[in-house]
């Protein structure tokens, strides 16, 4: 099935720049591999490389380049995320998206908290957006 009919409800309400990567990568997967979940999976792992989700949607990245050790394999497999989340953005960078969405304690996490409350924050935003 094409990409655009499969486009997440986050694509939905994200720039057409970030819909179109999806639905670019979604479409050539499918090619090589068939539709299912690896297909979903390879498209994912292309938008992280420009795109971070804040909230319920996708922002484009300040720079190029895999959000997390999952989107950097070649052929994503299962296994754990950050969800959207640029993990390896800087510790600041992290604070200010955290900022954006009100995640609360935020001065007093490292890294990975931030991450983590960042994934949270994304998930209850895209929950209520549905």
């Amino acid at each position: 099935m094409p990409g655009k009919q499969e486009l997440p409800s986050t694509l939905e309400r994200s720039p057409k720049k970030a819909q179109e990567t999806w639905i670019k990568a979604h479409d050539s997967a499918v090619e090589t591999y068939g539709e299912g979940q690896r297909a979903h999976r390879t498209a994912f792992a292309a938008l992280k490389h420009s795109f971070e989700k804040v909230g319920d949607h996708w922002e484009p990245k300040g720079r190029k380049g895999p959000s997390d050790k999952q989107a950097a394999r070649s052929t994503p497999k299962p296994g754990k995320t950050a969800e959207g989340v640029d993990a390896n953005a800087s510790k600041k960078h992290l604070y200010e998206v955290a900022a954006k969405l009100g995640v609360r304690g935020r001065s007093t996490m490292d890294k990975n908290e931030l991450v983590e409350a960042i994934k949270k924050a994304n998930r209850r935003a895209t929950a209520k957006a549905r």
